[in-house]
């Protein structure tokens, strides 16, 4: 999937058996999806080599829900990119959600995954300290900018970082470079990936949107250094301070 994934599950017994599963699970949609990968499904679904009706399960919910976040964001994310089939802006995060499933089948409660940014962590006891999760800050890759405490959460971010203006906007086919960096929290983290995707994409439409969106909270950079953050957004502030607008009025503050 072009990123590490990595793992870090507490508790009493041996995992290693439940973490090797996911690895494994990592590996098969590395195969399986990749638009890099020559005979992946969906690079033989983008030669039109597999007609939709007859791809795997899997393909056909991933497929789905693209087209549910497409509709959602007006055409803000899309599968599509430079005219090819490109589900990978939803498939990372749903990944993560299947390998936790796994952890879960195997007797693990408390645990964390991060690939490449994007985490889910997992609690079976509230009353231990909740786990800390970074953000990194959008203009210096040193520092965190924020830290999210949290027992169960999804936490996804989309930004330019070091990568530059690699997200483009499926609308016009240009760069997305209204906002710097999107942070979406929430239930599920396959929905959180493909939130930021889009919230970066509309910039500083973008977190009066995530607002509109039930269960999920957003923090957005701008280049300029403002920071909006939708009013339910779990955090603590924390590294190199970033500049902050009042989230009251989302649109006001984004302006």
């Amino acid at each position: 999937m072009g990123t590490v994934v990595s793992f870090d599950v507490r508790g009493p017994g041996d995992h290693a058996a439940a973490i090797d599963a996911a690895v494994r699970w990592f590996h098969e949609v590395d195969a399986r999806f990749s638009p890099y990968r020559y005979g992946s499904e969906v690079s033989r679904v983008d030669r039109g080599e597999l007609p939709l009706d007859e791809v795997s399960e899997d393909l056909a919910e991933v497929i789905t829900a693209c087209d549910a976040l497409e509709d959602w964001s007006a055409g803000a994310f899309s599968a599509v990119r430079d005219g090819r089939f490109d589900p990978s802006g939803y498939v990372k995060g749903w990944s993560v959600e299947r390998s936790a499933r796994l952890l879960r089948e195997q007797g693990c409660a408390d645990f964390a995954i991060n690939a490449g940014g994007d985490v889910l962590v997992a609690s079976s006891d509230r009353d231990r300290a909740p786990w800390r999760v970074g953000v990194r800050h959008p203009s210096d890759p040193t520092a965190l900018a924020t830290v999210l405490l949290a027992h169960d959460l999804a936490v996804a971010t989309s930004g330019r970082y070091e990568r530059g203006d690699h997200v483009v906007d499926p609308r016009t086919g240009r760069p997305a470079t209204g906002a710097a960096a999107v942070t979406v929290c929430g239930p599920d983290l396959a929905l959180a990936d493909g939130f930021a995707t889009a919230a970066l994409v509309l910039g500083e439409d973008g977190p009066a949107w995530i607002a509109g969106l039930a269960g999920y909270e957003a923090w957005t950079a701008f280049d300029d250094g403002r920071v909006v953050a939708t009013s339910g957004f779990p955090r603590v502030v924390e590294g190199v301070p970033v500049r902050t607008a009042p989230a009251d009025d989302l649109a006001g503050a984004a302006r």
